[in-house]
């Protein structure tokens, strides 16, 4: 008699970290919104929460791979924590005024409509992440992370390194821009392709 598959609980540690994401949302909302995001020592903490979120993404995934407790519950909320975080530092980094207003609109804008793209196509195939879309992810979370930081009210006399190290985020976060725009038409060409192809196979197979 062949052994069942046990399926990995949803109470697990890779669970844990991304839940901890979502918690971590209003946390990183409230100190880079502190007294309009002028308040130095605050900045500073909204960094390292919001790097302690992109730490925890990466060491989620890999635990969850490596002791085999990749879960359905995990695959959806896994999204949804990464867009919660990162949609905040961008609309808290606009609303204090470190981040024009138009990246934030369509970086986000194309974040949710890919997601939406992948929900309408997954009946077909799973859309699986391109390089570029890695990329773009790697790039977001290091411009983000130099904006977060208050590099422009560095004291002196390191007041022009602060200078230099904003411009070298902003550089990023264009070129982030970039590589987001260009990614998303991919993802669309990929979407139309899938769905396709699994219309297709679905009006090859034979009618029982």
């Amino acid at each position: 008699m062949p052994e069942q598959s046990t399926q990995p609980t949803n109470w697990n540690l890779p669970n844990a970290l991304t839940s901890l994401r979502i918690l971590l949302v209003p946390l990183l909302g409230w100190l880079l919104l502190y007294d309009g995001g002028d308040d130095f020592a605050y900045r500073w903490w909204a960094f390292g929460v919001f790097t302690a979120a992109v730490v925890t993404d990466r060491i989620d995934g890999d635990i969850a791979r490596k002791r085999n407790l990749v879960t359905d519950f995990g695959k959806l909320l896994d999204p949804i924590a990464d867009k919660a975080i990162t949609g905040m530092a961008f609309i808290g980094l606009s609303i204090i005024g470190e981040l024009w207003w138009w990246v934030t609109i369509v970086v986000l804008g194309r974040e949710w409509l890919i997601t939406l793209v992948r929900l309408l196509v997954i009946r077909y195939g799973v859309m699986a992440a391109s390089r570029g879309g890695k990329i773009k992810t790697v790039l977001q979370a290091v411009a983000l992370c130099g904006l977060i930081l208050p590099l422009r009210d560095f004291p002196r006399p390191f007041d022009q390194v602060g200078e230099a190290l904003w411009w070298v985020a902003m550089a990023i976060m264009l070129a982030a821009v970039v590589i987001t725009v260009v990614t998303g038409f991919d993802y669309l060409r990929e979407a139309v392709r899938v769905r396709r192809e699994g219309r297709a196979d679905s009006a090859a197979k034979p009618v029982a």
